[in-house]
């Protein structure tokens, strides 16, 4: 069954989503100091002090000397994971601000570990009904525009590898029909673009273009999020040279760091 429109839960509770978006930051993007916790979570600095000393009891962070905070032993990527997730992150946040600015519907940057989607980096429209940010959350890769974007980049034994049968032993039902899967992935490499209609969560519509490094490896998907009621077929090649556009910037940035 599709997931619904994730929307916040009736009474939600501050201090558990401040906990969580901030151990997210530390995970994807290496470190914080507490300042930039405050500033990022909007909150006073002596609350995301607070938040932070209990993620270091619960060691899901910890304290380097210089007072900044990054991923304990519950939430820590090898450190060459850190280094890619915050370079295209950091890099990513202003064409996502330009995409949001001229097409007003959420922009996101996804990245794939094995059969999931990581949500690295989100930025909301300013419209009242919108897809809220998805920053920091995780799902199926072939659910997901983003998730396809990066699984159409592996070869067939690359793809059984991922969803090989013995790793879904416990869970056979989220096992994808790899026949399916292939020739939608064939489809996706012809057009350089997917829409997903409902694919992960039911009123969401989005389009998402690849972002490659300079050897053409699909390093992330952009993708714009917006709720099905305002999406209309006509614009969607508008969107995807939109999208595109804003990769293609996004790919001319990250080469000039190397």
């Amino acid at each position: 069954m599709d997931k619904p429109l994730k929307t916040p839960p009736p009474y939600p509770i501050a201090s558990v989503d401040h906990a969580l978006r901030a151990a997210s930051i530390l995970q994807m993007e290496g470190g914080a100091t507490v300042s930039q916790i405050a500033e990022r979570l909007g909150v006073a600095r002596s609350t995301a002090h607070r938040i932070l000393a209990m993620l270091v009891y619960r060691d899901f962070a910890v304290r380097d000397d210089d007072r900044r905070y990054r991923a304990g032993p519950v939430l820590e990527l090898a450190a060459h994971s850190q280094s890619l997730v915050s370079r295209l992150r950091a890099t990513a946040l202003p064409h996502l601000q330009r995409v949001v600015g001229l097409l007003d519907e959420t922009a996101n940057l996804i990245v794939r570990t094995g059969d999931t989607a990581r949500f690295i980096a989100s930025v909301e429209c300013g419209q009242a009904l919108r897809v809220g940010s998805r920053e920091g959350m995780v799902f199926p890769a072939h659910r997901t525009t983003a998730g396809l974007l990066l699984l159409a980049d592996l070869s067939d034994e690359e793809l059984e590898e991922v969803y090989a049968p013995e790793r879904y032993r416990d869970r056979p039902a989220d096992r994808p029909d790899l026949g399916r899967l292939r020739t939608e992935l064939e489809r996706l490499r012809r057009n350089g673009f997917v829409v997903n209609k409902e694919r992960s969560e039911r009123g969401l519509i989005a389009i998402g273009v690849p972002v490659r490094d300079r050897d053409g490896t699909t390093l992330a998907g952009l993708s714009v999020s917006m709720p099905s009621v305002r999406y209309d077929p006509h614009r969607l090649q508008s969107l995807v040279k939109d999208l595109g556009a804003a990769a293609r910037a996004l790919e001319d940035d990250l080469a000039r760091q190397r």
